[in-house]
């Protein structure tokens, strides 16, 4: 795994304005922001006798995991096999769930309304 890296830059809401501006190509009718925690709500469910959180019986990490996955899957068995990814993100889901449980942890969404500028 030390052979393989997916570089992530999450760009904050005054380096994406100042990249449209600076393109040109477009104005800014709107830019918001929102916080979406990981987790989502934080309400408790029970489903045959087990208790979860949001109704997941995975634990706390697993959708954050699945979304990921969805990205990085074809990457990962193109560079490496198909019968690693299972461990591999059993093990990311753990660590997941580890930092859930010790930080506030949330995705920004940036959200632009743009105007295509005059030619």
């Amino acid at each position: 795994m030390d052979s393989f890296n997916i570089p992530q830059y999450t760009p904050s809401p005054l380096e994406v304005k100042a990249e449209v501006l600076k393109e040109g190509s477009f104005s800014i009718n709107r830019l918001e922001v929102s916080e979406v925690n990981w987790s989502g709500n934080k309400k408790t469910t029970e489903y045959n006798g087990h208790q979860s959180r949001n109704g997941n019986l995975h634990g706390e990490g697993y959708s954050v995991a699945m979304c990921m996955r969805a990205v990085a899957e074809p990457m990962l068995i193109s560079h490496f096999r198909e019968g690693i990814i299972e461990d591999v993100f059993r093990r990311y889901r753990m660590l997941i769930e580890d930092r859930m449980a010790k930080e506030k942890t949330e995705f920004i969404n940036v959200t632009l309304s743009l105007t295509r500028n005059p030619a």
